[in-house]
């Protein structure tokens, strides 16, 4: 037996706002954000309305951004964005938390829907381990679909299973803020949500 585990979600439990809608805010500009979204309305209102599934939506996003971004460069602004941006949208109460689970022992791992692209700059500057989405990437550029599957819903219980022995631990304790979440909640002793509003 070892210590302690703990899973956070990041958009909404770490972080005040979703860091996709932020970062496309922050590489494509506002203009071009707002008319992606206005053009590709239909979508997210099949979304809202479970017609289509989260990860073809969030598919049909990356590819109308970012499709045909050379790696290099799309890898550039996530780090600029990860030093940037995402330190004014952590919560002081998460960042907090991480912090005294750490001083205790404890193994803190984020497990995120977002991209791995921007949160592993931010998460390896406090020595955080992360689990997240995965972008698919052709010839050296994004093609705009995801690599696998979103790491959304009972695919977060998929991937922390796949990395974790969980029977390892003697506590597991679980933070989130979202229906995607409850998969994840339910695999801990201790489950937190939406904790640190």
């Amino acid at each position: 037996m070892s210590q302690t585990i703990a899973f956070f979600d990041f958009d909404g439990t770490i972080t005040t706002k979703d860091t996709l809608l932020e970062f496309i805010k922050f590489s494509k500009g506002r203009f071009r954000f707002y008319t992606g979204f206005l053009l590709n309305g239909p979508w997210l209102i099949a979304l809202k309305l479970k017609l289509v599934s989260n990860q073809a939506a969030k598919e049909r996003i990356l590819t109308w951004f970012f499709r045909g971004t050379r790696l290099p460069a799309f890898q550039e602004t996530c780090n600029r964005f990860a030093a940037e941006v995402i330190p004014t949208l952590i919560r002081p109460k998460a960042l907090k938390e991480i912090e005294t689970l750490r001083q205790k022992g404890a193994i803190v791992v984020i497990v995120s829907a977002s991209p791995e692209n921007w949160i592993k700059p931010w998460a390896d500057s406090l020595s955080i381990e992360l689990i997240a989405t995965r972008l698919q990437v052709t010839d050296d550029s994004l093609t705009g679909r995801i690599n696998e599957r979103n790491c959304h819903g009972e695919e977060k219980v998929a991937r922390i299973t796949q990395v974790y022995r969980l029977t390892d631990y003697l506590h597991i304790s679980a933070y989130g803020d979202s229906s995607g979440d409850r998969p994840m909640l339910q695999l801990a002793q201790t489950a937190f949500y939406k904790p640190f509003r």
